[in-house]
């Protein structure tokens, strides 16, 4: 998952998230809620409210909304502007990308399957369908979508994201060496300012750490943890380690880091190592 300001206004705000309606029940029944919006949501409902047949100023309150994690508020929003424009790709990157946000991934892949074919050269919407293809286990369609996103990937932050997920999707697909070659972009001189738990686990992938170096003291973020736990899991389940996978998949759950896929994920992984 890409990382956002959702992140630091939940450690600020803990006290009030009681008030915000339910945007995810864990399977073991936790519940997680949105944060209180601070002025962006209020400012983008404004905005659309003196131009309501605007698609953009719809978007902009969606993400405005999926800023402060109340997706299923954004989720409404984004099916509004399909009312006005039901071939608009922008829509069903966003709608599919926070319907992965709340777990529901077959209606996330209708909606990215959907935006490719609308424009198949989105790098958003081929990276989040291979997202909600690796949350189904369909790990080969979900190679498919990281490798073209890998292709597109407009900066190196989001080459470390598409690469690590396409290593992640080849190495369950049993396709150990392609996914080996799929790190080839990756080098030591990439400017990775955002992508840090990605950054890590591919690290680990390459060989340049070890399983138990990918997380270090600073990493506390629950997201963070989330990712960086699954990331090494994964690399567990790969090898065949299903003791190991286990333990770290189960690191990912309980940091509470909802929003990030890799929480979804190890939900998933647990449940298919009972």
């Amino acid at each position: 998952m890409r990382f956002s300001a959702a992140v630091v206004l939940y450690a600020a705000f803990p006290l009030f998230a009681s008030a915000q309606t339910v945007e995810y029940r864990s399977r073991a029944g936790i519940e997680f809620r949105g944060v209180p919006d601070t002025g962006a949501v209020a400012r983008a409902q404004e905005a659309l409210a003196a131009d309501p047949k605007s698609v953009d100023k719809i978007i902009q309150l969606g993400l405005a909304q999926s800023g402060v994690r109340q997706y299923h508020d954004a989720i409404a929003t984004f099916t509004r502007g399909m009312k006005i424009d039901a071939n608009n790709p922008l829509l069903y990157r966003w709608r599919g990308h926070r319907y992965i946000s709340i777990g529901a991934f077959d209606k996330a892949l209708a909606d990215l399957t959907r935006g490719n074919k609308l424009d198949s050269t989105n790098y958003d919407i081929l990276y989040h369908l291979g997202v909600a293809h690796f949350e189904r286990g369909e790990f080969s369609q979900a190679a498919k979508a990281f490798a073209q996103a890998q292709r597109r990937a407009p900066n190196d932050n989001e080459l470390a994201g598409s690469t690590d997920w396409l290593w992640m999707s080849l190495a369950r697909a049993k396709r150990t060496a392609d996914a080996q070659k799929a790190l080839a972009p990756i080098t030591d001189s990439l400017k990775i300012t955002s992508a840090t738990a990605y950054a890590q686990r591919l690290k680990l992938y390459r060989g340049v750490i070890g399983p138990d170096q990918v997380l270090g003291p600073a990493d506390t973020a629950a997201v963070q943890v989330a990712t960086m736990s699954f990331g090494v899991g994964n690399w567990y389940l790969a090898k065949g380690d299903t003791a190991n996978a286990r333990k770290w998949f189960k690191r990912a759950v309980d940091s509470g880091g909802w929003p990030g896929f890799a929480f979804f994920a190890a939900e998933t992984e647990l449940r298919r190592l009972r």
